[in-house]
């Protein structure tokens, strides 16, 4: 089980869930990202995003029409996401 904080851009708030690997992320519509995937290989027992990152991805998945690898996208720095990539 995930702890999920989500900061709310609407509400300025924060928003705490908690959701098995194989379910949704909060705000994901039609179950297209599971935890699991937002997670990658991250062991930390706590996941963070914003509402806005959500509707982002529901946005782009609908528009790419099928399934987005998600890879190392939402891992941090230090746990080798975007290790190779330009910071600029």
């Amino acid at each position: 089980m995930a702890k999920i904080i989500i900061f709310n851009n609407d509400t300025n708030r924060m928003e705490t869930y908690y959701r098995g690997e194989n379910e949704p992320m909060p705000y994901n519509t039609n179950g297209t990202l599971k935890v699991r995937e937002f997670r990658g290989s991250s062991k930390s027992p706590t996941l963070w995003t914003t509402k806005r990152t959500m509707q982002s991805w529901n946005s782009q998945r609908y528009i790419y029409g099928s399934a987005i690898p998600v890879g190392f996208a939402f891992k941090r720095p230090w746990e080798g996401g975007h290790g190779n990539q330009s910071h600029d």
